[in-house]
């Protein structure tokens, strides 16, 4: 579940553009943009700051490798395009990557919390807007954490694509197996990176849909 970013934080996030794959004018937030280097190999600039003319593709795994297999690039830039077969793959480690440094810099900031007994009352008071869980954390305290989901006065996210040691690597802690993301601006931006992350890989394990 991915909680909806609201129209304000997005105003501040983005602005629009046009996807050179389906034509649509959309929010910056829900594009890749890609810079061809001197070479002209096609380069992710998940964070807009790379110089050169902008190619903007939706956030998802099939419009980046349509973009690649059928000379969007070429055809927006105007002149040859080389596209690496791997594309797709390099956006969506470049948006875990981005997703598992924004964890990081909220832990330091205060906005992220671990441990079950702190997780579950963010969940149940309603402070949390995310529930980061291990990948490879025990079935019965996902089911424990999950109960105290349900109990949540509002929406929250769920994200389960890192193990414990990434997420402990990130976070510099050991063991970590369940994190919540409190609520607020901080973590409404890191939203917008999860939802371009979404396109790419489920952001949990089809797994966890067969637990009782």
């Amino acid at each position: 579940m991915t909680p909806r970013v609201g129209p304000a934080t997005l105003a501040e996030a983005a602005r629009e553009r046009r996807d050179v794959v389906s034509g649509e004018t959309r929010d910056e937030s829900a594009l890749i943009r890609f810079v061809l280097a001197p070479d002209g190999t096609v380069t992710p600039d998940l964070a807009r700051k790379l110089p050169g003319r902008g190619i903007w593709v939706a956030a998802d795994r099939a419009s980046v490798e349509i973009a690649a297999r059928k000379g969007h690039f070429a055809r927006s830039a105007k002149t040859k395009a080389k596209a690496p077969a791997d594309l797709a793959d390099q956006v969506e480690m470049l948006l875990q990557r981005r997703v598992l440094d924004g964890l990081g810099l909220a832990r330091r900031a205060g906005r992220l919390i671990s441990g079950f007994e702190k997780v579950s009352a963010a969940l149940t008071s309603g402070q949390a807007a995310w529930l980061i869980e291990a990948a490879d954390g025990a079935p019965d305290g996902r089911r424990k954490i999950f109960a105290a989901l349900r109990r949540s006065p509002r929406p929250v996210g769920q994200v389960g694509l890192f193990s414990s040691a990434e997420l402990g690597l990130a976070l510099g802690l050991e063991n970590v197996i369940h994190t919540a993301f409190l609520a607020g601006r901080t973590a409404d931006r890191w939203a917008l990176e999860v939802q371009r992350l979404a396109g790419f890989r489920p952001l949990l394990p089809e797994s966890w849909r067969e637990e009782p």
